[in-house]
């Protein structure tokens, strides 16, 4: 069990706006953007309709790549990692497509837990992670998560 304090909180959109509103406030030597083909795989590993992800998601570190495999490091990782660890689904869909922001407070330290998704090796360079969920209305995300839901019952 994890006793450790938990290290991504929700904040007001101001707190959010201060913090993360432009990616060059990211910590570590570079900020990059998932590749739209990641976020595809994102969307099919939470059970969502293709294309409902619409908004940039964001992350930084101090190294883009796997030292195994060289994949570019990004939220597939983040995601899938949290899938196999923490996290259900619909939290993980509540954070990218939800009205609440969230803030992660593990900069300057590396995101613990994170493996590449292609090799499985972990990772240790990735500093921060955000997305701009600004596109979403309440009743967009729960008609989502009901897809999510029903798409889960059939596997």
């Amino acid at each position: 069990m994890n006793t450790s304090p938990k290290n991504t909180h929700p904040v007001s959109d101001d707190v959010f706006r201060a913090v993360y509103d432009s990616p060059a406030a990211l910590p570590g030597r570079h900020k990059w953007m998932t590749s739209d083909e990641d976020v595809r795989k994102i969307e099919e590993l939470l059970g969502m309709p293709s294309k409902t992800i619409g908004a940039p998601l964001w992350v930084s570190g101090d190294r883009k790549r796997c030292s195994k495999c060289q994949r570019e490091i990004n939220w597939l990782d983040i995601v899938s990692s949290a899938l196999d660890q923490v996290h259900r689904r619909e939290m993980i869909a509540r954070v990218i497509l939800g009205e609440q922001k969230f803030v992660n407070t593990e900069a300057p330290r590396a995101i613990a837990g994170l493996q590449c998704f292609n090799c499985k090796t972990p990772f240790e360079n990735l500093r921060s992670f955000k997305c701009h969920n600004w596109a979403y209305a309440k009743p967009a995300l729960l008609k989502v998560l009901e897809q999510m839901k029903a798409a889960g019952k059939k596997k």
